[in-house]
């Protein structure tokens, strides 16, 4: 019986894409289960599908494949690599920073290199433009049906060489701590952080406690407030913003029954930060 493989891209569904790679692995192997995270990942964002990864990996079992394909770079001399995770999973990806996350939060333990030559789909090696499907819906179709093992993808590499993005950790001081927004949860506009929720409740802050709230960018402050900070939505009004934990024992920020990225203008990145302290008084909307 072959492991799960696991897709996600910034492809969408407009066009044949997604649907090529399905038909790749089910050439590798009929009786292979595919499933996706998401082929909504902002084009060419390779943080986001980073983050995705970390939101999702951890989830399945031992011996599941992902294929992660958000590649800007796709054609050039970036690597393609198959990563070993702690827990067993296997991530099979271009070399361009869609682990980040992975190997910060969780663990990388060992990296190959696929070896082209013999795990890309035969007869496409002229085209350097669908990687996704040449090689790594290939490779990974291969991996999970057990038509290869691991160490038949190629050759072992240093994990240290794994290409990063930049990570901003949260600082904090005896009052506050000052982190970055990671991410949309998207559908709903809730803001994603990088404070963990021990590193925010060190504070001294309790459920029901206010929270003095300052999102600025790399140019401009641009929300100021007091919320309060609640274990679940129905703690607050409709419409009224609040800090809660998000699904990954991070601290968020959200409007219950709203979107917070579009009432305010928020974005995601290294260039967005969110001050959190214990309310001192004062409150500015």
């Amino acid at each position: 019986m072959g492991k799960p493989l696991v897709f996600q891209s910034d492809f969408g569904y407009d066009d044949g894409a997604v649907s090529a790679m399905y038909g790749v692995a089910y050439s590798v192997s009929g009786d292979i289960k595919v499933f996706d995270v998401t082929h909504n990942i902002p084009q060419y964002n390779i943080w986001e599908a980073s983050y995705r990864l970390i939101q999702t990996v951890n989830y399945w079992p031992k011996g599941t494949v992902f294929v992660s394909v958000v590649d800007p770079g796709v054609g050039s001399t970036r690597r393609s690599i198959v990563a070993l995770t702690e827990a067993g999973q296997y991530i099979v990806t271009p070399d361009n920073g869609t682990l980040t996350h992975i190997k910060r939060l969780s663990s990388v333990c060992e990296a190959r290199v696929i070896d082209e030559s013999v795990n890309r789909l035969p007869n496409s090696g002229e085209s350097y433009t669908f990687h996704g499907r040449d090689i790594y819906a290939y490779t990974g179709a291969r991996l999970a049906s057990g038509v290869i093992s691991y160490e038949q993808v190629g050759p072992s590499v240093d994990v240290g060489s794994v290409v990063e993005l930049p990570m901003n950790p949260p600082v904090k001081t005896d009052n506050s701590v000052k982190g970055s927004i990671d991410v949309l949860d998207v559908r709903f506009g809730s803001l994603w952080t990088n404070v963990p929720r021990t590193t925010f409740n060190s504070l001294g802050i309790k459920y029901g406690d206010k929270v003095d709230v300052i999102i600025e960018n790399s140019t401009r402050l641009l929300y100021r407030n007091t919320l309060r900070y609640a274990q679940s939505f129905d703690a607050v009004y409709v419409g009224e913003a609040l800090v809660y934990v998000n699904s990954l024992d991070y601290i968020a920020v959200a409007i219950n029954q709203g979107n917070f990225s579009k009432a305010y203008g928020v974005g995601t990145g290294a260039g967005w930060t969110i001050t959190l302290q214990k309310e001192r008084g004062g409150a500015a909307g």
